[in-house]
């Protein structure tokens, strides 16, 4: 039996056509430009006319059309985001603290990957532009003056970990952060500290590494008694250089990674040596990414406030946006600070415990039974 017209469901006698803001405007009785306002939070409209649009929106659905309102205010209410990687807890922490900025004030994000790659870079820069309102671009594994060449010249951008003549940045403060791992370290009476490096094009790698080994130079130890130990920022790395520390002699009482995801590697591989963090090896990290506390033991760390950095960022962009003739060229530092776990002893207590006829306390060796 075919339907009459009485017959059919509501919407589909309606049709299909979604609501406009003509349709909003004659429901609440104002005009175009009224309901425009309300909307869009731009100026300040009567209460009782605000509530009356926002009523008539409700009720007919309304979904602006943002193709439209990017076209009359020449916006997309989007920012881009280009990290060396999408992967790990780092980066998905900047992104968090881009995105939760962001949303507050009705943007959103593009989040695109280069792999540290300036060709690839480029083809992200590339397919942004005209998407999107500004750009966050961390790249501190390329080389400045390629950097330069690559970035856009005539869109809002601000750089993390990077640095550009004329180009707003923030940075971490990567050197005070070691020194201040390495003091902690030094006080709990280590001297023979084992770094594990990130890669050598690194600037954050290049600058936790200038404060190691200035502390050690502080601390009277030589250039060729230093150990440093090649890494790239991965769990993987960090395990084999743990592996090179287990057999360095004289074997180091602490090992220094110049990231938490080194460290946690690292750990892993003292874990399956049999070798008790801290009993028989001080761990520390940098970054306090948020699986650090939740490691056994917890990791002792240099915190940074990695979301705070991607809020922080997102600010310096919209102010670059909102006010295009504002000289660009500030600079923002995020602060770090020593987060004290529990992976870190005196060496003297490394001693002792190797004495002890119980190691239960300590942990295992690999092999030993329940």
């Amino acid at each position: 039996m075919t339907e009459g017209p009485s017959q059919l469901p509501r919407s589909r006698r309606r049709g299909s056509r979604a609501a406009t803001i003509h349709d909003v405007a004659a429901k609440a009785g104002v005009s175009v430009a009224t309901v425009s306002r309300v909307l869009n939070g731009k100026e300040v409209v009567r209460q009782e006319t605000s509530r009356q649009v926002q009523a008539a929106a409700k009720a007919l659905r309304y979904v602006p059309n943002v193709a439209a309102r990017s076209l009359s205010s020449r916006r997309s209410q989007t920012v881009g985001i280009v990290l060396p990687d999408v992967h790990g807890e780092f980066f998905s922490e900047v992104i968090r603290g881009v995105d939760v900025a962001a949303r507050r004030l009705g943007y959103h994000i593009l989040v695109s990957g280069s792999h540290s790659d300036v060709g690839e870079m480029l083809e992200v820069l590339k397919t942004m532009r005209g998407r999107v309102d500004g750009l966050v671009v961390m790249a501190p594994d390329v080389a400045q003056a390629a950097l330069h060449r690559s970035l856009p010249s005539d869109l809002p951008l601000v750089l993390l970990n990077s640095a550009d003549e004329g180009r707003d940045a923030i940075t971490i403060d990567n050197y005070g952060g070691a020194r201040a791992m390495m003091r902690y370290l030094a006080d709990l009476g280590h001297r023979r500290i084992a770094f594990v490096k990130g890669p050598a094009q690194n600037a954050d790698a290049r600058e936790r590494l200038r404060g190691f080994r200035h502390a050690m130079r502080e601390l009277g130890v030589a250039a060729p008694d230093r150990q440093e130990i090649g890494g790239h920022f991965t769990e993987e790395s960090g395990e084999t250089a743990a592996r090179q520390a287990l057999a360095a002699a004289p074997r180091p009482t602490a090992i220094f990674a110049a990231n938490d995801s080194m460290a946690v590697g690292a750990m892993a591989a003292l874990a399956e040596a049999g070798v008790a963090v801290p009993g028989e090896m001080s761990v520390a990290g940098f970054d306090d990414i948020p699986v650090a506390r939740y490691v056994a033991p917890p990791l002792t760390t240099i915190r940074v406030d990695i979301a705070d950095l991607g809020r922080r960022a997102f600010g310096l962009l919209l102010g670059a946006i909102e006010r295009p003739a504002a000289p660009a060229g500030r600079r923002d530092s995020i602060a770090t600070t020593l987060v004290v776990r529990q992976s870190c002893c005196s060496p003297e207590f490394h001693l002792r415990t190797r004495t002890l006829p119980d190691r239960k306390l300590w942990g295992r060796r690999k092999g030993e039974e329940s």
